[in-house]
């Protein structure tokens, strides 16, 4: 299990980033690269939970730890759901329970330089991370500009 870093730079201003990476709409596009019609239920709200899930209901149960509007978003992963069910004890979800990701919002003459840090990511999904994350933030950069 290993961190993992990915940035792209986005020529439009943090607030159009910032809004299209976690509006529902636009998060369904960006984030289908990782599962098409994936979604999310819950809030960004600091201390909310928040649920990714996949079109069967699968997906990561998690929490926004942290939430500065605009410049900084950390979510805290929880575990593992399965067909709406929290897998709370499966080695998986275990493994999963420890990783959180980290957006970083960063103004650049005009553009916004994000930044997504992963930690300890499970290393049997370190290959489809490596190979997805570029894809996602290329598809947020096209909604964006």
């Amino acid at each position: 299990m290993k961190p993992m870093h990915f940035s792209v730079t986005i020529n439009a201003p943090v607030e159009k980033v910032w809004r299209t990476m976690l509006e529902q709409d636009t998060y369904r596009i960006w984030a289908a690269e990782f599962m098409p019609g994936s979604c999310y239920e819950g809030s960004w709200e600091q201390g909310s939970k928040i649920l990714f899930l996949d079109p069967n209901g699968s997906g990561m149960s998690s929490m926004i730890a942290e939430n500065r509007p605009y410049q900084f978003i950390s979510i805290k992963h929880l575990g593992v759901i399965r067909e709406g069910v929290l897998d709370a004890g499966s080695e998986e979800s275990k493994a999963w329970a420890s990783v959180s990701e980290n957006y970083t919002f960063t103004s650049q003459g005009g553009g916004t330089l994000l930044h997504v840090e992963m930690s300890a990511i499970p290393a049997e999904f370190e290959t489809y991370m490596a190979e997805t994350w570029p894809k996602a933030l290329e598809k947020l950069k096209t909604l964006c500009e």
